[in-house]
């Protein structure tokens, strides 16, 4: 397809009610490709300024900005916090953002693109809407910030203006395949649970997996009975819910390519809901939403990471294509051992299936 037929036929889904990521799939081409279809010159609803970096330069420029929507998902969980983009550092292809509400772990090495999104509201009598949206190199989204009521408007266009790149020809490849995970028989499972047991950072695991050269899920089955256990699938939905009866704190990790995106703080508002066929898992408080495909929940496991502070434990949800889906901690800080309350939530989760 050309832009113009991209653009007219976006147009149409967006008219539907399509969100931009569906409304790219229904069109067979990745959502990035769709955006960048949307630049330069051209009569439309829907307008996309290529942007420059360096990214963490552009996103420590925010703060001025006010109270803005941060978005990170992936194919199934969709993670929004509202606030103020502060406490931005980092260095090489890695940053941090620690702010109040607003708390990113950043991967620069996966942000190809970046436009500033503007669409035309179907009334005619609000403003549009506007984002930030950066995208990898295949055309999937990594992160994106939307422009809320507070938001300080003529701030982001200074922003806008200072990276604006409208020269740039934004192009998309595909998507790099997932290496299969090694067969159980190539792991040392005795050195992985010894390395296991000796950590003392829930940090040192991304190094164990990639020391061991071992899948994410495949390393809770191998250590199945020491530092994991299998819960159904409706365990999320049942963590949630009493996390929420309770007031216990909990943590919530979603990530995309280049972005994990957390929320800390109480849940309050569960709501499951059908739409449209699909069982949607919400958390809907102010300033955080949480929008998780339950239908699409594969496996769920109870991990235990052993670490300097005592053992830290954590709920992953994974799709069926294996992907992440979130993680869920209780609310803490580093040099704190873990809340009681947490652990006792996560005590009365049920059993899953068991190992075959």
């Amino acid at each position: 397809m050309t832009h113009e037929q991209i653009r007219q036929r976006f147009a149409v889904l967006r008219a539907e009610g399509k969100r931009h990521k569906d409304a790219a799939d229904a069109l067979g081409i990745s959502e990035g490709t769709a955006i960048a279809a949307h630049a330069g010159e051209h009569v439309g609803a829907l307008r996309a300024t290529p942007l420059r970096g360096p990214w963490l330069e552009l996103l420590q420029s925010l703060e001025p900005c006010g109270p803005m929507m941060a978005l990170t998902r992936n194919a199934s969980t969709v993670h929004e916090k509202t606030g103020i983009y502060q406490k931005l550092s980092g260095g090489g292809h890695v940053g941090l953002a620690l702010g109040e509400d607003i708390d990113l772990r950043l991967f620069f090495n996966h942000w190809h693109a970046g436009f500033f999104v503007s669409e035309a509201a179907a009334n005619a009598g609000q403003p549009p809407s506007q984002s930030l949206q950066f995208y990898d190199p295949s055309g999937v989204a990594v992160h994106k910030i939307y422009v809320r009521d507070a938001t300080d408007r003529d701030a982001l266009q200074s922003v806008v203006e200072r990276h604006a790149d409208e020269a740039q020809l934004v192009v998309f490849g595909p998507a790099e395949a997932r290496p299969a995970p090694r067969a159980d028989s190539q792991i040392d499972a005795a050195g992985l649970g010894a390395a296991w047991a000796a950590m003392t950072d829930t940090h040192q695991f991304f190094g164990l997996l990639k020391n061991f050269a071992v899948e994410r899920q495949q390393s809770f089955r191998l250590t199945e009975g020491s530092f994991s256990r299998r819960a159904p699938r409706h365990a999320v939905r049942e963590l949630l819910q009493e996390a929420s009866f309770a007031g216990t704190p909990i943590m919530v990790f979603v990530g995309s390519p280049g972005c994990i995106q957390i929320h800390t703080g109480p849940v309050v508002r569960v709501e499951p809901m059908e739409i449209r066929g699909t069982q949607w898992l919400n958390v809907l408080d102010p300033g955080f939403n949480l929008h998780l495909r339950e239908d699409l929940i594969d496996r769920v496991w109870i991990v235990e990471k052993p670490t300097s502070d005592g053992i830290v434990t954590s709920v992953e949800a994974f799709d069926h294509d294996g992907g992440l889906m979130a993680m869920f901690f209780g609310a803490r800080k580093p040099g704190i051992p873990e809340r009681e309350d947490w652990r006792e939530l996560v005590r009365k989760l049920p059993n899953g299936e068991v190992a075959s």
